[in-house]
């Protein structure tokens, strides 16, 4: 997304304009938004508890979940909406659970 945001396509929202310049910058700054998450998992698997860790993938499995909401009220694929989006939620959801118990 920052290097090659035209890459976002496939993302699941049709007709998105990635090839548009004026839309690029946004598509960086989502880009960025996904990175600093997932950065931050590491952080946590190096520093705190298993729980602290569990709690943080609970409440961000919000993100693909709301990615999966996106895509399916724009029309998008469902087979990307669930397959991609919702199943990575899912797995966020599992991994937090079982990090605490």
């Amino acid at each position: 997304a920052i290097t090659r945001p035209q890459g976002l396509a496939g993302f699941g929202i049709p007709d998105a304009p990635v090839g548009d310049p004026r839309l690029r910058p946004w598509l960086r700054v989502k880009g960025l938004r996904e990175i600093a998450p997932g950065a931050f998992v590491f952080v946590l698997m190096l520093t705190a508890t298993s729980s602290v860790l569990g709690w943080y993938l609970l409440v961000f499995a919000a993100i693909p979940a709301g990615d999966a909401l996106v895509v399916l009220r724009s029309g998008g694929p469902k087979a990307t909406a669930y397959g991609v989006h919702a199943a990575t939620s899912a797995v966020m959801l599992v991994t937090g659970i079982c990090l605490l118990v």
